[in-house]
Protein backbone atom coordinates (compact mmCIF):
# COMPACT_ATOMS: atom_id res chain seq x y z
CA UNK A 1 0.00 0.00 0.00
CA UNK A 2 2.86 2.36 0.93
CA UNK A 3 4.22 1.39 -2.33
CA UNK A 4 1.31 2.13 -4.23
CA UNK A 5 0.71 5.40 -2.60
CA UNK A 6 4.81 6.89 -3.09
CA UNK A 7 3.86 5.86 -6.97
CA UNK A 8 0.51 8.28 -6.73
CA UNK A 9 2.12 10.70 -5.21
CA UNK A 10 5.32 10.80 -7.10
CA UNK A 11 3.03 11.00 -10.21
CA UNK A 12 0.88 13.99 -8.28
CA UNK A 13 4.62 15.86 -8.24
CA UNK A 14 5.86 15.50 -11.96
CA UNK A 15 2.63 16.61 -13.39
CA UNK A 16 2.52 19.54 -11.08
CA UNK A 17 6.27 20.10 -12.33
CA UNK A 18 5.27 19.43 -15.73
CA UNK A 19 2.64 21.61 -15.72
CA UNK A 20 4.82 24.76 -13.98
CA UNK A 21 7.71 24.49 -16.53
CA UNK A 22 4.71 24.67 -19.53
CA UNK A 23 3.87 27.86 -17.72
CA UNK A 24 7.13 29.04 -17.73
CA UNK A 25 7.91 28.14 -21.41
CA UNK A 26 4.70 30.16 -22.87
CA UNK A 27 5.69 33.13 -20.62
CA UNK A 28 9.46 32.88 -21.89
CA UNK A 29 7.77 32.66 -26.07
CA UNK A 30 6.79 35.82 -24.98
CA UNK A 31 9.82 37.25 -25.34
CA UNK A 32 11.54 35.90 -27.62
CA UNK A 33 11.09 36.44 -31.11
CA UNK A 34 9.14 33.87 -33.71
CA UNK A 35 10.79 34.24 -36.90
CA UNK A 36 8.23 34.89 -39.75
CA UNK A 37 6.56 31.05 -40.96
CA UNK A 38 4.40 32.57 -43.08
CA UNK A 39 6.33 31.56 -46.39
CA UNK A 40 7.73 28.20 -46.58
CA UNK A 41 10.50 27.32 -49.35
CA UNK A 42 9.23 24.98 -51.94
CA UNK A 43 10.78 23.17 -55.14
CA UNK A 44 8.61 21.52 -57.92
CA UNK A 45 8.60 20.87 -61.37
CA UNK A 46 6.26 20.25 -63.88
CA UNK A 47 8.94 17.49 -65.70
CA UNK A 48 7.90 15.20 -62.80
CA UNK A 49 6.30 14.78 -59.28
CA UNK A 50 7.56 14.67 -55.85
CA UNK A 51 8.70 10.68 -55.98
CA UNK A 52 7.70 10.27 -59.36
CA UNK A 53 9.74 9.37 -62.44
CA UNK A 54 11.96 11.51 -63.67
CA UNK A 55 11.83 11.72 -67.83
CA UNK A 56 14.01 10.32 -69.87
CA UNK A 57 14.69 13.31 -71.66
CA UNK A 58 16.43 14.73 -68.71
CA UNK A 59 18.68 11.73 -68.26
CA UNK A 60 22.14 10.57 -70.01
CA UNK A 61 19.55 8.14 -72.00
CA UNK A 62 17.80 11.46 -73.53
CA UNK A 63 18.75 14.67 -74.11
CA UNK A 64 20.76 15.54 -70.63
CA UNK A 65 19.57 18.84 -70.09
CA UNK A 66 18.05 19.81 -66.58
CA UNK A 67 14.50 20.01 -65.79
CA UNK A 68 12.78 22.81 -65.56
CA UNK A 69 12.40 23.77 -61.83
CA UNK A 70 10.26 25.91 -59.75
CA UNK A 71 11.23 27.52 -56.52
CA UNK A 72 8.99 29.34 -54.30
CA UNK A 73 8.53 30.83 -50.93
CA UNK A 74 11.65 32.18 -50.55
CA UNK A 75 12.38 33.93 -46.98
CA UNK A 76 12.47 37.58 -47.51
CA UNK A 77 16.31 38.19 -45.99
CA UNK A 78 17.60 35.49 -48.18
CA UNK A 79 20.79 37.36 -50.32
CA UNK A 80 21.33 34.01 -52.81
CA UNK A 81 19.68 30.82 -53.66
CA UNK A 82 22.05 27.50 -54.05
CA UNK A 83 21.16 24.08 -55.78
CA UNK A 84 22.57 20.65 -55.72
CA UNK A 85 21.23 17.35 -57.24
CA UNK A 86 22.57 14.01 -56.08
CA UNK A 87 22.08 10.22 -56.44
CA UNK A 88 22.62 8.69 -52.89
CA UNK A 89 22.05 5.42 -54.59
CA UNK A 90 25.14 5.14 -56.50
CA UNK A 91 27.45 2.35 -55.85
CA UNK A 92 30.35 4.25 -55.34
CA UNK A 93 28.59 6.44 -52.78
CA UNK A 94 26.68 9.62 -52.98
CA UNK A 95 27.03 11.01 -56.67
CA UNK A 96 26.93 14.97 -57.70
CA UNK A 97 24.84 15.58 -61.00
CA UNK A 98 24.64 19.42 -60.45
CA UNK A 99 25.65 22.49 -57.96
CA UNK A 100 25.13 25.85 -58.68
CA UNK A 101 25.25 28.73 -55.86
CA UNK A 102 24.91 32.40 -55.71
CA UNK A 103 21.81 31.87 -57.76
CA UNK A 104 19.65 35.64 -56.92
CA UNK A 105 16.77 35.39 -54.60
CA UNK A 106 14.34 36.71 -57.14
CA UNK A 107 14.60 33.44 -59.09
CA UNK A 108 11.27 31.63 -59.26
CA UNK A 109 12.17 29.85 -62.28
CA UNK A 110 15.25 27.63 -63.77
CA UNK A 111 14.54 27.17 -67.14
CA UNK A 112 14.75 23.45 -69.29
CA UNK A 113 18.74 23.56 -69.72
CA UNK A 114 19.39 26.36 -67.97
CA UNK A 115 23.18 27.74 -68.67
CA UNK A 116 24.63 30.80 -66.26
CA UNK A 117 21.83 31.12 -63.43
CA UNK A 118 24.63 31.20 -60.68
CA UNK A 119 28.21 29.85 -60.17
CA UNK A 120 28.61 26.31 -61.21
CA UNK A 121 30.59 23.75 -59.31
CA UNK A 122 32.19 20.49 -60.50
CA UNK A 123 29.82 17.56 -60.44
CA UNK A 124 31.14 13.69 -59.95
CA UNK A 125 31.59 13.44 -63.26
CA UNK A 126 34.64 16.10 -63.30
CA UNK A 127 32.98 18.98 -64.69
CA UNK A 128 30.64 21.71 -64.38
CA UNK A 129 26.86 21.88 -65.64
CA UNK A 130 24.26 19.33 -65.52
CA UNK A 131 25.14 16.09 -65.71
CA UNK A 132 21.43 14.09 -65.65
CA UNK A 133 21.02 10.51 -64.05
CA UNK A 134 22.63 7.84 -65.25
CA UNK A 135 22.35 4.70 -62.98
CA UNK A 136 23.95 1.30 -63.93
CA UNK A 137 21.04 -1.25 -65.16
CA UNK A 138 19.33 -2.71 -62.12
CA UNK A 139 16.74 -0.89 -59.66
CA UNK A 140 15.90 2.56 -59.98
CA UNK A 141 17.73 5.60 -58.15
CA UNK A 142 16.74 8.24 -56.14
CA UNK A 143 17.74 12.02 -57.25
CA UNK A 144 17.36 14.66 -54.70
CA UNK A 145 17.03 18.29 -56.14
CA UNK A 146 17.48 20.32 -53.02
CA UNK A 147 17.44 24.14 -53.23
CA UNK A 148 18.89 26.48 -49.84
CA UNK A 149 18.41 29.82 -49.07
CA UNK A 150 20.93 31.36 -47.87
CA UNK A 151 21.49 34.53 -45.85
CA UNK A 152 25.07 36.06 -47.69
CA UNK A 153 26.33 36.10 -51.32
CA UNK A 154 28.81 33.21 -51.47
CA UNK A 155 32.04 34.87 -52.40
CA UNK A 156 34.32 32.86 -51.02
CA UNK A 157 34.00 29.84 -52.94
CA UNK A 158 35.30 30.00 -56.56
CA UNK A 159 33.95 28.22 -59.83
CA UNK A 160 34.43 24.71 -60.15
CA UNK A 161 34.19 24.05 -56.04
CA UNK A 162 32.33 20.77 -55.63
CA UNK A 163 29.26 19.65 -53.55
CA UNK A 164 31.48 19.37 -49.89
CA UNK A 165 32.84 22.35 -50.22
CA UNK A 166 29.48 24.20 -51.03
CA UNK A 167 28.18 22.31 -47.68
CA UNK A 168 31.05 23.79 -45.51
CA UNK A 169 30.48 27.24 -47.10
CA UNK A 170 26.69 26.96 -46.78
CA UNK A 171 26.75 25.60 -43.30
CA UNK A 172 26.28 28.92 -41.06
CA UNK A 173 23.64 30.88 -43.39
CA UNK A 174 21.19 28.55 -44.34
CA UNK A 175 17.65 30.00 -43.74
CA UNK A 176 15.27 26.98 -45.30
CA UNK A 177 15.81 24.31 -47.60
CA UNK A 178 13.36 22.68 -50.06
CA UNK A 179 13.83 19.35 -51.83
CA UNK A 180 12.16 17.52 -55.29
CA UNK A 181 12.86 14.11 -55.42
CA UNK A 182 12.74 12.03 -59.19
CA UNK A 183 13.27 8.72 -59.62
CA UNK A 184 15.24 7.17 -62.42
CA UNK A 185 16.25 3.61 -63.48
CA UNK A 186 17.49 1.79 -66.30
Amino acid sequence: MRFRRSVILGIGVLLTVAAFADRILVQSRQHIAIPNTTTMLTLTSPAFEHNGTIPKRYTCDGENVSPELRIGGVPPNTKSLALMVDDPDAPVGTFTHWVVWNIPPNTTQIQVGAKDIGVEGTTSFSRTGYGGPCPPPGKSHRYYFKVYALDIVLDLLTAGANRTQLEMGIEQHLLAVAELTGLYGR
